[in-house]
């Protein structure tokens, strides 16, 4: 199965938090925490449509400004989810800049900040070309887990305490849609952006008797058409979608780790923080954080089949090595219980 998404951290594993998510094929990304990203190139940044923000500590919220200032003088619409002051702190980031030419622009630029809260998601809106300023009323949504559902995938949280409220986050494909290009050339047919069209006919459930028309950019490959289910049958293998779990700045208590275990169940790929090693977990509980042995035991009882660990305390400098077996060996030794 090839992946559908590809995250990967921008920062090293002692630098700050950020998550980047690009999709296959297609020219869009997501993010989870926007901590310090320099080191992110500016086309890849302006590929993001949505971020979630587990709290705006400075060190997961840091990257707004390089975001903001990218973004300006764009036709881009951007969706920012933050637990609760998210809405607060996203207009306090706003209003520390004077806007007083941005109505010059003729693109209109907007940020849509859902403040994530036990049952309910309320949302403002802030439009470059007004100065940013949430001029109309908040709208409020009922929330249980998800917070985006698109045809192939969710993004789902959950409220975890890090002394104040904190999200875990996952992102789960539906189903995947494996292309056997071998079968697609067997048609007389090139691989190109055509499939995705193709997947999001199949993931919106368009009805398979309906007429589907491929694309071919070279001359000699001309359009061809096709009944979508028949096409289906012929170059597509579906499996189970992928799952990743992202856990940051949390403490090891029960209630914490219940809801870590739940969310991140099965999961292909657990990114989970390992702030000290499990010597010091009195510094851990006391900075509400998890040692290194306690992340592999949850991602061993989450059973999820790989696990990154980061967002390691500066006081381990040169001593990575030791927080990477503590994670590893816990993770064995109870994955075998």
């Amino acid at each position: 199965m090839r992946p559908s998404f590809h995250p990967r951290l921008v920062n090293g594993s002692f630098d700050d938090p950020a998550l980047f998510i690009p999709f296959l094929f297609i020219n869009r990304a997501m993010m989870f925490d926007l901590g310090d990203i320099a080191a992110l190139a500016p086309r890849d940044i302006l590929k993001i449509s949505h971020l979630f923000i587990t709290h705006t500590h400075m060190d997961h919220f840091v990257g707004f400004d390089r975001l903001l200032r990218l973004h300006l003088g764009r036709e881009k619409n951007l969706y920012l989810y933050g637990p609760q002051g998210f809405r607060q702190n996203v207009e306090g980031k706003l209003a520390g800049y004077s806007w007083n030419l941005v109505e010059n622009y003729s693109n209109r630029f907007t940020l849509n900040v859902i403040e994530v809260l036990p049952d309910r998601l309320v949302t403002s809106q802030y439009v470059c070309r007004k100065k940013f300023v949430a001029t109309e009323k908040a709208t409020t949504t009922s929330f249980e887990k998800i917070l985006l559902e698109e045809p192939a995938f969710t993004v789902s949280a959950v409220l975890l305490d890090h002394g104040i409220p904190c999200l875990g986050l996952t992102l789960e494909e539906k189903y995947h849609l494996n292309i056997r290009k071998d079968k697609v050339e067997a048609l007389g047919l090139e691989t190109g952006p055509w499939l995705n069209r193709f997947k999001q006919a199949l993931y919106n459930q368009q009805s398979p008797d309906s007429l589907f028309v491929t694309g071919g950019a070279k001359q000699n490959k001309p359009r061809k058409k096709f009944i979508l289910g028949e096409l289906a049958d012929r170059i597509t293998k579906i499996s189970p979608g992928q799952k990743i779990c992202y856990i940051v700045d949390v403490g090891y208590t029960q209630t914490n780790r219940d809801k870590i275990i739940e969310s991140a169940a099965n999961a292909d790929h657990l990114y989970i923080e390992a702030a000290f090693l499990e010597k010091h977990r009195q510094a851990a509980r006391l900075k509400n954080h998890l040692t290194a042995r306690q992340a592999g035991i949850i991602a061993a009882k989450a059973r999820v089949k790989k696990i990154t660990i980061f967002h390691f305390s500066p006081r381990y400098t040169s001593l990575e090595h030791l927080l990477q077996k503590e994670a590893t060996d816990a993770y064995k030794i109870h994955l075998a219980k």
